[in-house]
């Protein structure tokens, strides 16, 4: 196959000889060149540099772009999203505006239990085709990797469904996805008097046909006041690690729920949310190979403080950017607008919400090896800016479209 030459990139941004993790200061770290240009070669990122550098004489064979005036990033990597759900929830949008709060919705039958309704009235096809759908728009918008959660099922057959739509979505996808069982989001009517009964249906009817049919590459659970004890949580986790998913917590959204220390204890891949932190959380996750998943968007939605941010780098915390788009707390999946919000509102630097956003997502999804940076050997998702002064007017002009196209596995979409 041809190659494909990328020359007289205004700036080349993320260049990486290895991967790390980025954590306090090195978060801020954003590795660039100015006037370079870029090799694929099948997809992959062969080679680099700056322009002056380019030995490359004339083959007719080879696809040559021009990005004269353009920016050049490795694409998002959303490591926490719910992308499969059967409808959307403005109805609830509507509530919230009067004053409605989140945990007073899913108290009369709103919030997830709605959407798990829809989900057993929604046919596996549909609900696939939906999540396809939504799938095109975010990589329009840059994503290049994805992670999706189960959790609107909350019964054997639900559960199972929207997975084996995630593992076709997987199956088809240009992009990796990586997929989590979240069978514990909250409980059913059925079982709101009777955890154990639902404990025991996760770990003893779900879990056993999920590492089967290899459904999910991570389990979750939402650790959360009125939701998942940190007791239930860890029990949970340890069924599901016994089947060989690595675990994620939806830990400290509504309050000091305890879930980011159980995600410690038990070296989860990642903890999320993270709205409502003390010193005591902030100090075990900054002590730990845990990475804190932020997800502004969510907070923006439900109108609750943004995560602090600034501590927890700080701290020395490892961090990275989601959009957790869902149809009830966050129902966008726009990456650029989660990178702007953690600017805007949670004083990063643009730097450190791209690196949180690129090369940290990646390892949230453990995918820095293919992903997440500008590297040899990586695949060459990219994005391509349209012309922009600078790398700081990404968040800075929050309400544009200012990318020109995405390229996936080196092609254009």
């Amino acid at each position: 196959m041809p190659a494909t030459i990328i020359t007289n990139i205004k700036q080349l941004v993320n260049i990486r000889q290895q991967n790390e993790l980025l954590r306090g200061k090195e978060l801020a770290v954003l590795p660039c060149i100015e006037n370079a240009y870029l090799v694929i070669e099948n997809g992959i990122i062969a080679e680099y540099g700056e322009m002056d550098n380019l030995g490359w004489t004339d083959n007719n064979n080879d696809n040559l772009i021009d990005a004269s005036g353009q920016i050049v990033l490795p694409a998002w990597c959303d490591s926490h999203t719910h992308i499969v759900f059967a409808t959307s929830r403005e109805e609830e949008f509507i509530d919230k505006i009067r004053g409605i709060s989140y945990a007073e919705i899913a108290a009369k039958g709103g919030g997830i239990l709605n959407s798990a309704k829809k989900i057993a009235e929604t046919s596996e096809l549909d609900l696939l085709r939906s999540a396809w759908a939504r799938l095109q728009e975010i990589m329009q918008l840059g994503t290049g990797a994805v992670e999706i959660k189960s959790g609107y099922g909350l019964s054997v057959e639900g559960e199972l469904k929207m997975l084996r739509v995630i593992k076709k979505l997987k199956e088809t996808s240009p992009i990796p996805i990586k997929a989590t069982f979240l069978g514990a989001h909250t409980y059913p009517v059925e079982y709101k008097e009777n955890h154990q009964g639902y404990i025991d249906l996760i770990i003893n009817e779900m879990l056993p046909v999920i590492a089967e049919e290899k459904l999910a590459d991570y389990i979750d659970v939402f650790c959360e006041t009125g939701f998942f004890s940190p007791e239930e949580t860890e029990i949970i986790c340890i069924a599901g690690m016994n089947y060989g998913l690595k675990p994620k917590i939806h830990a400290n959204q509504l309050n000091l729920s305890g879930g980011t220390q159980v995600g410690v204890k038990l070296e989860a891949v990642s903890v999320d949310h993270l709205e409502t932190m003390d010193d005591d959380a902030i100090n075990a996750l900054a002590n730990s190979t845990t990475i804190g998943t932020l997800l502004p968007t969510a907070a923006f939605f439900l109108r609750m403080p943004f995560q602090p941010a600034r501590k927890l780098i700080d701290a020395g915390c490892a961090i990275a950017l989601a959009t957790d788009f869902n149809p009830g707390s966050s129902p966008s999946g726009n990456m650029n607008l989660a990178i702007a919000m953690s600017c805007i509102q949670m004083k990063m630097l643009p730097e450190e919400a791209i690196n949180a956003a690129t090369i940290n997502g990646a390892y949230a999804m453990e995918l820095q090896d293919e992903l997440g940076s500008i590297m040899v050997g990586k695949k060459a998702n990219l994005i391509f800016t349209k012309p922009v002064p600078s790398l700081a007017y990404l968040p800075y002009s929050f309400g544009s479209n200012l990318i020109d196209m995405v390229m996936i596995g080196g092609e254009i979409i």
